[in-house]
């Protein structure tokens, strides 16, 4: 409920038309929260949802403020924003164009964001929450996963700073970090091509393989929307929550505590790096 209110409390979920986003919205909207979810799609190809869905695309500035606009009309106040739209990108480092490493970006960090910006009045007036999702993969340099892991560090790094300037003003900001999920993530990354001629290629088959295998082993997107919940439910939440197979979620203070050398001669054993 919203503080002071018999009313539920509103949340605003971006990317809620598949995966993790349609898994924490469902559950919330069951649990009695007043759930607003956005899709790159059309809205009125889920018209026959239990809650709203608007239009987002982070890649244009412009939806964001048409968003906020939209929003404002059907709602006064927004008490949760829940950042979890995001783009997957698969590919060597030295084979994408800045083109695709600026696309990428302002998905994952540059519309996220802006959406806080352009919601933040609401939150502060209601003392709200702010949860970006961002991933493990944010911990390392991954091969072949490098612009993806350096778009969710720079999420990450965005979220301690903004947690600590907003110290005081009743506007918490939480951090949440999933690892492997079986969610439809494969078919909606975008793959650089791999070119026959191209130095990376039987490396990059062999990642790409390795990759889908962790994502096969993923735990079930539910799990995800729990966490959400618990969090929602914690007056004082952690900065961070780290969601994910046992490994995964212990990997950023193993990392923390392997000489470099020893990290990096595991990861090349694991992708048959060698």
């Amino acid at each position: 409920m919203t503080p002071g209110t018999n009313e539920p409390k509103r949340i605003l979920i971006t990317g809620a038309s598949s995966g993790m986003g349609k898994a924490m919205a469902f559950h919330l909207h069951k649990k009695g929260y007043r759930v607003y979810g956005t899709s790159r799609r059309d809205p009125e190809k889920f018209r026959d949802w239990p809650f709203g869905m608007l239009r987002l695309d982070l890649e244009d500035p412009l939806s964001v403020k048409k968003l906020r606009d939209e929003y404002r009309l059907m709602e006064s106040r927004l008490d949760v924003l829940i950042n979890n739209a995001g783009r997957g990108m698969i590919g060597p480092v030295a084979g994408i164009d800045e083109s695709t490493y600026r696309d990428l970006f302002q998905t994952n960090v540059f519309g996220p964001m802006e959406l806080i910006r352009q919601f933040l009045p609401q939150l502060m007036a209601s003392k709200g929450l702010i949860i970006n999702i961002t991933s493990i993969a944010g911990f390392a340099g991954l091969p072949y996963r490098g612009a993806y892991s350096a778009s969710k560090a720079a999420l990450m790094m965005l979220t301690q700073a903004l947690r600590l300037e907003l110290h005081g003003t009743g506007v918490r900001v939480v951090d949440v970090a999933p690892g492997d999920f079986r969610t439809a993530i494969a078919g909606n990354r975008f793959y650089v091509d791999n070119n026959p001629d191209s130095p990376f290629y039987e490396t990059y088959e062999r990642v790409l393989k390795e990759i889908d295998n962790e994502v096969d082993k993923g735990l079930e997107p539910e799990v995800m929307a729990r966490v959400i919940e618990k969090i929602l439910n914690t007056p004082n939440p952690k900065p961070q929550y780290r969601v994910g197979p046992f490994v995964q979620r212990i990997f950023p203070t193993l990392k923390a505590l392997i000489p470099q050398r020893t990290m990096e001669k595991i990861f090349l054993k694991k992708y048959g790096l060698k």
